[in-house]
């Protein structure tokens, strides 16, 4: 069977009975990739088992890397240093590829080399049941920096990267908890395109309780605004870029901010609205001509 240079990185915590389909979804490629790399970000379950009776009695080939947990950011991290290939391809542990997804993928990145990172269009199950996207989900190709702005704009299992890009942007924001795909996404969109191949080659589980997006779905705007912030202390935007996020940031402060005062949280509230008129000024002013 035909390989491609690719290293799968999965992180993964607490889901040994969600992981073998995701590897399962690997050996099924019509073409392999070089190593899987799976990340045990501590998990507490029967995950240390299960991998080892992988990579012993079934003989898988398997760089498995066993870490206290660190959350998914640490976990990706880490596997992103072992991994050998020039390409990464991310899979969540609990998500699952079509067959012709590292196929396809790698074909158009390989036929489209100035791209540095793609990604794919995905099907969406909530407790096993098929979930329509609305328009705002909907990936897209080139210049996604505006839409990314908006909300998580890429799949974290439908992405391809040339390892090079870290070097320019940086690895995934160990301090987040929750949103680290947002932060890396908006570092990514300011300064390159993305490749979007158009088709649902990855299947995304959601609606459970155990996953990041539920645990920390009532302070999700704080991550973000957090991400925000950093972004236009950055300096690494142009004037448009920082227009937009600027723009992005208000409106998520005033969501988030108000929200906090309406439910008797003063203190946190009010220190980000205040946020507003402490950066309004630089941002209008980097835009004057």
């Amino acid at each position: 069977m035909k390989s491609c240079p690719v290293s799968v990185v999965i992180p993964t915590f607490n889901r040994c009975a969600l992981l073998p389909r995701a590897i399962d979804s690997i050996h099924r490629q019509t073409v392999q990739c070089e190593e899987i790399v799976i990340v045990d970000d501590g998990s507490t379950d029967a995950t240390r088992d299960y991998l080892a009776f992988l990579a012993i009695e079934k003989k898988r080939k398997l760089k498995i890397i066993q870490q206290e947990n660190g959350g998914p950011a640490a976990a990706r991290n880490r596997g992103i240093s072992e991994a050998k290939c020039d390409y990464i391809a991310f899979l969540d542990s609990d998500d699952h590829w079509h067959k012709r997804k590292l196929e396809f993928q790698y074909g158009l990145m390989r036929d489209n080399n100035d791209f540095l990172i793609s990604h794919t269009k995905e099907k969406w199950l909530r407790r096993g049941v098929h979930l329509n996207q609305k328009k705002k989900h909907i990936p897209k190709h080139g210049d996604i920096f505006q839409h990314s702005l908006l909300l998580c704009a890429v799949g974290m299992s439908t992405v391809m990267v040339k390892k090079e890009l870290f070097l320019s942007v940086g690895y995934f924001d160990e301090s987040m908890r929750c949103c680290e795909d947002y932060d890396f996404w908006l570092r990514v969109s300011c300064k390159f395109p993305f490749l979007l191949l158009d088709k649902p080659l990855t299947t995304k589980e959601g609606g459970r309780e155990d996953q990041v997006s539920c645990i920390y779905r009532m302070g999700m705007d704080r991550f973000r605004i957090d991400s925000l912030k950093k972004l236009l202390d950055s300096g690494t935007l142009n004037n448009e870029q920082q227009t937009l996020a600027f723009e992005e940031f208000v409106k998520k402060i005033h969501v988030f901010g108000n929200g906090c005062l309406k439910h008797g949280n003063t203190t946190i509230g009010n220190s980000y609205l205040d946020l507003i008129s402490e950066y309004r000024p630089s941002v209008l002013g980097s835009t004057l001509p």
